[in-house]
Parts: structure tokens; sequence; C-alpha cells
């Protein structure tokens, strides 16, 4: 049985990548947008993995089912030694950026579970080498990277996914036809919520104070396009959610979730106008609780509506739901004939207000949420969540939201033609960020 490689041995092979990269040089790059790879002959896909600890480590397993792991980075040493020991032959870097130069032309795919602050760098890198690309939710951090990654992907052609899984979930895209179809009647209200943050991460707090990055952790590239500022307990591997410079927020992590099936069922784009009220915060942590209203205009002949949506434990009036219990995760579709209520975020279990047997409908069935996405990769059809024509818009509209968590009271008119709050530029910067200097896309 083979040894558990060590710090030396991958630290060596870090090296080696770094030597490798200066070879490479620019001749490693393209001069222009490449088309995406032909799909590999005997149907197995060489996969970079970028962030192999918590998600990044399950979604490295399902792709590993349909491919071969052929690199592995990872701004800590601990995750990465432990991908790299059960992947041994592939490459080891701490910096994608540097792994997709080296391995120019030896990856066809990559998957993306950083901090949400590096998606959108991650992706466009990749994008731009032709490589497919699937990216954990949500797809951005900010609402210009999501549109930019529709754009680049429809013009790239490269096969992409965001990792919202019940994408895929039979039950979900069953009551999604039914409610576009009208079989509720028209939709009125939406209302959405999550237990997040409380008792998962801290939110509405204090700057936590400087203290020395673990050797494991090269700082620098952890904070990557975000403004410099010193290592502290309570960012990484998980706290960095509650953090405007690295996270979404509650409504960013779990968004992407629970927005889903009215999403799909209702054409949610492209918002008229948001509104919230929140605990209050100090614009560096995002607030401990928030309740944002987005309104929604006629969109392809459906009648306007209003969507609120709650966190931080907030929840809407039970009245909307009688005799449902509310757990921590919730959605309730308010429709002329019938209400739909779900108890959770993994959209599998829907049920009709008042008693009822939910109708059975014909839908596309997925072969599993990675399983749809390599098959796009291989040359089949696109994922039904592919960044152009779903993720991209529905992370845009999920993130609308935490303009107004910022704003917290003003009713925010939106343009979503410009990427703009109407009348005011006091939102440009959370919409079209800045990034620090090597990190620009």
């Amino acid at each position: 049985m083979a040894k558990d490689l060590t710090r030396r041995d991958v630290l060596k092979g870090t090296a080696a990548a770094a030597v490798g990269l200066a070879a490479v040089g620019a001749a490693a790059e393209e001069s222009q947008t490449p088309k995406p790879k032909p799909a590999p002959q005997n149907g197995r896909l060489r996969l970079g993995i970028i962030g192999s600890g918590g998600k990044g480590w399950s979604g490295m397993e399902q792709a590993a089912e349909h491919g071969d792991v052929v690199a592995i980075c990872d701004v800590d040493f601990e995750n990465r030694l432990g991908a790299m020991n059960v992947h041994r032959r592939a490459a080891s870097f701490n910096d994608y950026r540097t792994m997709l130069s080296v391995m120019h032309g030896s990856i066809d795919a990559v998957v993306i579970s950083t901090p949400d602050h590096h998606h959108a760098i991650a992706s466009v890198l990749a994008m731009q080498r032709g490589i497919h690309c699937y990216t954990e939710k949500p797809l951005t951090r900010t609402i210009s990277q999501a549109r930019m990654l529709a754009e680049l992907a429809r013009k790239t052609g490269v096969a992409t996914q965001m990792g919202n899984q019940s994408t895929s979930h039979t039950p979900m895209r069953k009551v999604a036809k039914l409610i576009r179809d009208g079989h509720f009647g028209a939709a009125k209200d939406v209302h959405l919520w999550t237990d997040r943050a409380a008792g998962w991460w801290p939110q509405g707090v204090a700057r936590p104070e400087p203290a020395t990055a673990p050797d494991k952790i090269n700082w620098d590239v952890w904070l990557g396009p975000s403004a410099d500022r010193p290592f502290a307990n309570g960012y990484h591997p998980f706290a960095w959610r509650g953090w405007w410079d690295f996270g979404t927020g509650s409504l960013g992590d779990m968004g992407c979730h629970i927005f889903n099936m009215p999403f799909m069922a209702l054409d949610l784009r492209d918002p008229e106008s948001v509104q919230a009220q929140t605990s209050g915060h100090n614009r560096d942590s995002f607030p401990s609780w928030s309740i944002v209203h987005y309104e929604f205009g006629e969109r392809n002949g459906r009648a306007p509506l209003t969507l609120s949506w709650y966190d931080g434990g907030k929840k809407p009036e039970q009245s909307l739901a009688p005799g449902m219990e509310y757990g921590g995760n919730g959605v309730i579709v308010v429709c002329e004939k019938a209400t739909i209520f779900s108890p959770n975020s993994d959209n599998m279990d829907f049920r009709i207000v008042g008693g009822g047997t939910m109708p059975d409908v014909q839908v596309d069935e997925s072969p599993g949420h990675m399983a749809e996405f390599a098959r796009a990769c291989l040359g089949g059809p696109p994922a039904v969540s592919n960044f152009p024509n779903y993720s991209g818009p529905l992370t845009e509209t999920v993130l609308l939201g935490n303009l107004a968590i910022w704003a917290d009271g003003p009713k925010l008119l939106w343009d979503a033609r410009r990427m703009k709050v109407r009348g005011t530029d006091e939102f440009d910067s959370l919409i079209r960020p800045t990034y620090r200097e090597g990190w620009e896309i």
C-alpha cells in the first residue's frame, strides 16, 4: 500500500509547478479566446480542482466519477495534502492562476469551490482558455461579475454549470413546470427564508483582531482580488461568508438554493425594485438578520408579483401557510388557486397548503447534477443551470437584494440593462468591484 504524501512531497510538486510556469511563460497564453476543447475520445475528462476543502471535497469526488483529477489547487496546504493523498497523480498548486497557466492544454474542465470573492476570477481565467467551468453558488460575489460570466460563457461556448444542486432534482422541476404552466393560477406572492447566518457563522460583528496567519495558508493568495487586510481568526475556512469583502451574506449564500424553484417557475429576472430592513450593520460585516422585498413587473406575459426574503431567523407570517411547520429554510408561492409550500432548501418536498395531491407532470429528468455538467462537457445538451441562460440571471436577482441590505431602508429602483440603481452612484462599487493588482479581470 502506497504511503501517504507528506508536506515535503506536496511542496516539491508546487515548486516544480512554479518552475514550469517560468518555462511556459507567455507562450502558454492565448492571444484570443479559444474554442472549447473537443471531447476526449475516451469519455474521461481531465479535471482541475480549485478549492478542495469542505464543499470542494465533495465536488472533487463527484467530478472524479466522470474524469481524472490532473491538478489540485488550494491555498490551504492541509486541504491540498488531503486531496493529493486521494488523487496521487495530480499536480499541486496553491494559486489557480499558476495552475491554469502551467496546465494549459492539459485540463478539460475545472470545479471551482473557493470563497465567493474568487469565483469570478477563477471562472474567467478558465473560460478564457476554453476550459469548461463548474462554479459553486453563488456564481459570483457581485452583479457585474455574474453578467460577465454569462456573456463570456456564451462567447466561448464552453460548458458551464453552477453548484445549485437542486436544479437537477425531479420534484423541483415538476412543481416549477406546474406553476409555470398556470396549473395553480397566476402567482401573486413569493416568500423565501433561511436560518442563516444565526448559528452558522457570525454577522453584524466587529472585525476580529489581527493575528499571525498559520503556515498552512498563503494569506496573500487567499485575499486574492480583495483589499489588503491582516489575517485574523474568523475568516478562513468558513466564516468569510459574513464579510462584504469576501462573501455574500445569508442571502447570497443560500439564495441560489432557495430562489431556485420560483426562479425556474416564474422567470424571476430583472426586478424593478428592492427594499430591505435589517438589524443594522457596519458595512464590513453583513447584518445579523434582514428582510428584503423585491418587486417584479410583467415578464413575458406573467403578471407582476412581489417576493419577500427573510434571513437570520426571521420568517413569513404563519397565516400564509396555516398548518405547515416553518423550518429553518423554506419556500411559499401564493397562487390564485393554491399555495405551494416547501419545508427546506433541498427542493425535494413540495406540498399544497390545506391538503391535496400534487399533480404529476412529465419533465426532462437529470442524470445527476455533476453528471449533467460532465455530459455537457462531452458534447451533450447544456446543463440547466448553465451560466448564460440560468445561473447568471439567477445570481443577479439574488445579489440585487444585497444592494438593498447595504442601503437598509430606501427603496432602490433597478435599471437591469445598465446594471445601475437609478438616480445614484452610491452602489456602483458594489456592482462593479475593483481588484487588487494582479487579480484584474
